[in-house]
C-alpha cells in the first residue's frame, strides 16, 4: 500500500480570518483535532486534555464531549494553523501511513478501532496511490460491455469503464438517471445514511441536511452524469426482457424493448448488470386489491399530484418507506392509519433534521483534510462500528430479547429513547417495543415517528391486513376500516435477484432456475458458474444490515469487476468464470457465517431472508472485510477460456472448449 505526499493548494489570495473563525464555530471538534494534528505535527493536540469522548450511537458527537473552554482553544489554535498553511507553510504531515492514521482516528473517535482499518481509511483520506484497475494494453475494438441499468451503480460502471477505454452502452427502462431514487417520489423519501458518507468518494457535494433527502439525492446523480458525460452512453426507455450467452461466440446477446416498444437486440462480451435491490415494488397478495374505490398505490409509484390533504388515509406496513412517510403526510390528513405487522428498532440521532449549513460548506472547501477526516469519521460512526456486537454468544441467558451482553445494552439504550418519546402513551409503547434483538433488523433513525404516534388522529393497528374491499379493508381481527387512499409500503422483491429479465448461461439454465425463485448466490456476490463473464453489483448477500454506506460497497464492486476486465484485455480472454469449488466454498462461508448472526434469529422476519430462513441479501462480514476480499480479482479462482477468435492455446486454469 503505497502513501502519497499529499499536498492541498493553499489559495492564492490566501484567507479570510474572520470568515475562518465564524466557520470553526459550526465544525466538528473531533474533526477539528485531526486537522489540527496532521496541519501543525504537535502531539499535544492528542493528549489527555483534549481527548473526545465516545460517540453515543449513531451520533457524530459534534462538540467531542469536551468543555466549552477547551473546544475554543482547538477552534483559535485551528485558525492560526490553516491560515499559516493558507500563507505557505506546508502541513507537518502531508500524509499519514496507516499506523499513524489509526492511532489519530482512535483518538479522536475516543475508542479503540481495529488498526486492519487502516488501508481502507487511508484511501478514504487519500493517501492511497494505488492505481484503479485499467488494462495495460490498448483495448481492442471489438471488446464491449453492456451495462443494465442507469442508477448509481450503472453510473459507475460507465464512468470506470470510460476511464479504461472499453466500449460500452448503459440501457436503462427510465427515462432519466437515478434509478431508485428517480422512481421514488414519495414524501419524506431519503437517505438513512449520513449525507456525507453516502456519496461518490471522488464526487463532492455542499449536502443541505445531514441526512439527504430525495430531491437532492437525485439532483446529485444528475450532477454526476453531467460532469463524467454519462448520457450519451446510456439509451433511456429501454427495458431489457432477455439476456442469453452464445458459447460459440463467447458474447452475450441482449433483448430489449425500447420507449416505442420496439424490439432491440444487442451483442456484447461482458455484462454489468446493475439493476439493484429496491427497483421492483411487492405488492402483497392480498384478496381484493383492484376491489378499492378509492386510490391505492404502492410507495414506490407515489401518483403525481395526489392531494393527500382533508383525505382518510392508510399506510399498510411500517418499515422504511412508511417510517418516511408517516410523519411527512401526517399533517395533512384528516386521518392516518398504519397497519403495523412488525415493530422496528429506531435510533435518535442528533442532526437528523438539521441543516448542514454554509459555516460548514465553506470548512469543507477551504479548511485542508476536513472534509476526509469528517468523511473518515462517518465511516467509523456508520459502517463496522457495530458489527463485532451482532455475533449470538451461546452462553448468553436471554436469548430471546438480545444476542450477547453488549447487544443487550443496545436494547437498553433504545427503550429507553422508545420509552421517553412516547411518554404517557403505554398502549403506543406496548405496541412500539421489538420482541426481537436490536439490529435483527436494519437500524432506522427516528424522523419524527414516535411523535407522530401521538398526534390526534394516527392510529396504529398491529393486525394484518386479510383483505381490500371497496371502501377500506379487513383486518385479521375482522374489523373493516374505510378509507380514500389506501399506501402499500409493503417493500420490494429483494429475494428476486435480476427479476424479471431472463438470463440465460452457457448451459441453457435461466439464473431462475439454477438458483430457484428466492434463492440467489453468487462468488463475492459478483460471479455466478455457468454464466461467464456476467457481472453483477448489488447481487446475492451484499447489501448492508448493520450500516454503512450501499455506495461503498458498490465502489468495490466495480474495482473488483474492472480488475476482472482488464485482465481478459491484457491476456486476451474469451470467457472467465467462478470455479464451482470457489463458488461453493464461498457460499457455504457465508451460510455459516449467517447461522451465528442476529440476522438468524428465530424471533423475527426480515427482507433479508427468503421463505426458508436462508439470509439472502445481506453481507455477513464486516465492510473492510468485503473491502479487502474485493481490492483484486485473483483468475485462479476461475475458470478461462482464450479468445475463441484467436485460437489460442489452453493453459492454466483454462476450461477446455
Amino acid at each position: 500500500m503505497g502513501v502519497v505526499n499529499l499536498q492541498p493548494t493553499a489559495p492564492a489570495d490566501g484567507i479570510d480570518p474572520a470568515r475562518l473563525g465564524q466557520a470553526v464555530t459550526a465544525a466538528n471538534i473531533p474533526t477539528l483535532i485531526a486537522v489540527l494534528y496532521q496541519l501543525t505535527g504537535d502531539d499535544r493536540w492528542l493528549s489527555e486534555r483534549y481527548q473526545p469522548t465516545r460517540s453515543r450511537g449513531m451520533d457524530d458527537n459534534a462538540t467531542g464531549g469536551l468543555s466549552d473552554e477547551v473546544q475554543g482553544e482547538i477552534r483559535a489554535a485551528t485558525v492560526d494553523a490553516v491560515i499559516a498553511w493558507a500563507d505557505g507553510q506546508s502541513p507537518a504531515l502531508p500524509s499519514l501511513d496507516s499506523r499513524e492514521l489509526m492511532e489519530v482516528m482512535e483518538f479522536t473517535m475516543g475508542e479503540p478501532v481495529p488498526h486492519e482499518f487502516g488501508p481502507m481509511m487511508a484511501e478514504v483520506m487519500g493517501f492511497d496511490e494505488t492505481p484503479a484497475p485499467h488494462p495495460a494494453r490498448e483495448v481492442p475494438p471489438d471488446f464491449s460491455v453492456i451495462v443494465i441499468g442507469a442508477g448509481i451503480g450503472g453510473m459507475l460502471a460507465s464512468v470506470r469503464l470510460t476511464e479504461a477505454g472499453i466500449e460500452h452502452v448503459v440501457l436503462e427502462k427510465n427515462s432519466n438517471v437515478g434509478g431508485s431514487w428517480w422512481e421514488n417520489t414519495y414524501p419524506g423519501a431519503g437517505v438513512d445514511t449520513p449525507s456525507y458518507l453516502y456519496s461518490f468518494s471522488f464526487f463532492r457535494h455542499p449536502w443541505s441536511t445531514h441526512f439527504g433527502k430525495r430531491d437532492e439525492v437525485q439532483e446529485y446523480l444528475e450532477n454526476f452524469a453531467a460532469a463524467y458525460d454519462l448520457r450519451p452512453n446510456i439509451r433511456f426507455g429501454t427495458e431489457v426482457s432477455d439476456v442469453v450467452y452464445d458459447d460459440a461466440t463467447q458474447r452475450w446477446n441482449i433483448t430489449a424493448r425500447d420507449g416505442d416498444n420496439t424490439l432491440i437486440s444487442l451483442s456484447s462480451n461482458a455484462v454489468i448488470s446493475a439493476v439493484g435491490l429496491l427497483n421492483r415494488p411487492k405488492m402483497p397478495p392480498v384478496p381484493g386489491l383492484d376491489s378499492f374505490s378509492g386510490d391505492l398505490f404502492h410507495s414506490a409509484q407515489w401518483p403525481s399530484g395526489i392531494n393527500l390533504h382533508g383525505k382518510r388515509v392508510a399506510i399498510v406496513g411500517a418499515g422504511a418507506s412508511a417510517m418516511q412517510i408517516g410523519p411527512a403526510i401526517a399533517g395533512s390528513t384528516a386521518s392516518l392509519t398504519i397497519f403495523q405487522r412488525s415493530p422496528q428498532w429506531i435510533a435518535p440521532n442528533d442532526v437528523y433534521f438539521s441543516q448542514v449549513g454554509d459555516d460548514v460548506h465553506w470548512l469543507m472547501d477551504h479548511v485542508p483534510y476536513y472534509h476526509e477526516w469528517y468523511r473518515v469519521r462517518l465511516s467509523w460512526i456508520f459502517n463496522d462500528k457495530v458489527h463485532p456486537t451482532l455475533t449470538v454468544d451461546p452462553e448468553w441467558t436471554e436469548p430471546k430479547l438480545s444476542i450477547n451482553a453488549t447487544n443487550h445494552g443496545h436494547r437498553a439504550f433504545y427503550t429507553r429513547y422508545l420509552s421517553d418519546e412516547l411518554e404517557g402513551r403505554p398502549d403506543l409503547i406496548e405496541k412500539c417495543l421489538p420482541d426481537y434483538p436490536p439490529f435483527g433488523k436494519r437500524m432506522l433513525l427516528d424522523n419524527g415517528w414516535y411523535r407522530m404516534l401521538k398526534r390526534p388522529g394516527v392510529e396504529l393497528i398491529t393486525e394484518g391486513v386479510t383483505e381490500i374491499t371497496e371502501t377500506g379493508l379487513r383486518d385479521s381481527a375482522g374489523r373493516e376500516h374505510e378509507f380514500d387512499v389506501i399506501i402499500m409500503a409493503t417493500g420490494f422483491h429483494t429475494d428476486r435477484l435480476l427479476y424479471p429479465m431472463d438470463v440465460v448461461g452457457r448451459s441453457g439454465a435461466t439464473t431462475r432456475e439454477v438458483w430457484g425463485e428466492h434463492d440467489a448466490r453468487a462468488y463475492l456476490g459478483i460471479t455466478v458458474p455457468d454464466f461467464p463473464n456476467l457481472f453483477i453489483m448489488t447481487g446475492p448477500n451484499t447489501a448492508l444490515g448493520h450500516g454503512g454506506s450501499f455506495i461503498t460497497m458498490l465502489e468495490c464492486q466495480i474495482r473488483y469487476i474492472m480488475d476482472a476486465l482488464s485482465q481478459m484485455v491484457d491476456k486476451d480472454l474469451g470467457a472467465i468464470e467462478p470455479r464451482r469449488d470457489v463458488y461453493d466454498n464461498y457460499n457455504k462461508s457465508v451460510d455459516d457465517a449467517h447461522a451465528s448472526m442476529v440476522w438468524t434469529h428465530p424471533g423475527m422476519s426480515n427482507w433479508y431472508r427468503n421463505a426458508d430462513g436462508r439470509v439472502v441479501a445481506v453481507l455477513p462480514w464486516r465492510i473492510i472485510d468485503y473491502w479487502t476480499m474485493t481490492r483484486h480479482a485473483d483468475l485462479s479462482d476461475y475458470l478461462t477460456e482464450p479468445n475463441a477468435a484467436k485460437n489460442a492455446p489452453i493453459t492454466g486454469n483454462h476450461r477446455p472448449r
